[in-house]
């Protein structure tokens, strides 16, 4: 070899993970220019044949609204991002993906259309109208649907296990409660008031606490310290926890009066009969990077009396697979949002066993999957409210 010549260098990147970021970017534009594409197709273009001004200011709005939300996605979801930002790219997210699913579902009124004959232009405005007609109460509705407190829900479920003295036992559940860039702390001190009013024995919070740390968001968690609870109030970590100090909310959660059932468990008793509480951390926790975050039933269960029921909070429904194992009698579980934004809850079922309510996994374990008290991002529930969940333990 002369000396010339060189050897290539080895930079320890593979093709894969050089293309990564290209390919990711590829994805995030092909996603965008649905969703704005579509509806803008619709709306402003597809043979309406609007006024000049109409098609001008329309595509003007499409086209500010596709190039500001990634901007503003960044800006407010970054680490320690502007809560500003924010709100107003959730708000985007919300409010264009309402629009996108009812201008898919706009085709089949397309369809209906030309087989009776109605040609453009006003087969496209009629559509255009449909769906404007459609969204525009939709997104209204979700809007307020999203904000207020939550409706009650109330489910009986059997325990065959259980004993006499505990039957009846009302076990109140929160979840998703997800304080973020909106300020809900008046929210959050009505989802207290309602609490307890119900006057619980268990309060559960499965998780997904907030987006934001527990200094950022404070106040808004303030009024979870006034919560009452005859025999416990146990909180778990969920998922998004881990993107924002996890240790911090167990701290804060801790400085609140809740028991932390950090894969760790404590018995309630009532007339003679006892209950394991247990919970387990999420199971994106082993990921984090946080020593001794991972979800660990072993480890929360160690030490306990094998003929006493056991009730599980763990903040995925996915992790009822390992629940069912262990012969858990019942899991409590929040994180789907029962989709949140319809159709979404379709995608949801792909990535867990249950989106909503009560459902059987083996011989004796039960799930219950609630909607979630409050919201993640678009401040919209289209379809899935949000939920105040009380369960009333029955034996056989």
């Amino acid at each position: 070899m002369s000396d010339s010549e060189s050897l290539p260098i080895n930079t320890g990147r593979s093709v894969g993970q050089v293309l990564r970021p290209f390919i990711f970017g590829g994805v995030v534009l092909l996603v965008l220019a649905a969703l704005f594409g579509l509806p803008w197709w619709a709306l402003v273009s597809a043979s309406t044949d609007w006024p000049a001004p109409v098609f001008a200011i329309g595509t003007a709005v499409f086209a500010v609204a596709v190039i500001a939300f990634p901007v503003l996605m960044y800006l407010g979801h970054r680490g320690g991002g502007a809560d500003w930002a924010a709100r107003i790219a959730d708000t985007m997210l919300g409010v264009v993906w309402v629009l996108f699913t009812w201008t898919l579902l706009s085709n089949v009124l397309r369809l209906g259309l030309i087989v009776a004959g109605v040609d453009n232009p006003v087969r496209s405005r009629i559509v255009a109208v449909a769906i404007v007609a459609v969204a525009v109460p939709l997104i209204i509705w979700g809007a307020v649907e999203a904000m207020r407190v939550p409706r009650l829900r109330h489910v009986e479920v059997t325990l065959p296990r259980l004993g006499a003295g505990l039957d009846g036992t009302r076990v109140v559940v929160l979840t998703d409660t997800h304080y973020g860039p909106i300020n809900r702390a008046r929210w959050s001190a009505g989802v207290a008031a309602a609490v307890n009013k119900l006057d619980p024995d268990i309060v559960v919070h499965a998780g997904d606490i907030a987006d934001g740390t527990a200094d950022k968001r404070r106040e808004q968690s303030a009024p979870l310290g006034t919560i009452r609870a005859k025999m416990a109030r146990v909180y778990v970590t969920g998922n998004h926890e881990y993107y924002s100090e996890a240790q911090g909310w167990l701290d804060r959660m801790g400085e609140l009066g809740w028991d932390l059932l950090h894969n760790r468990h404590v018995v309630v008793e009532r007339g003679g009969d006892r209950l394991i509480v247990a919970g387990i951390d999420d199971a994106t926790a082993a990921g984090s990077g946080l020593p001794g975050h991972r979800p660990n039933l072993d480890g929360a269960l160690a030490g306990t009396d094998a003929s006493l029921p056991v009730l599980l909070v763990a903040h995925q429904p996915k992790q009822v697979r390992e629940a069912a194992a262990a012969g858990v009698d019942l899991q409590i579980s929040g994180h789907t949002h029962g989709g949140q934004i319809w159709p979404f809850n379709f995608l949801v079922k792909l990535d867990q066993p249950s989106v909503q309510g009560l459902s059987r996994h083996g011989e004796r374990t039960q799930l219950y999957t609630s909607r979630g008290t409050g919201f993640w991002g678009p401040p919209l529930r289209v379809f899935a409210p949000s939920e105040i969940t009380v369960l009333t333990l029955r034996t056989a």
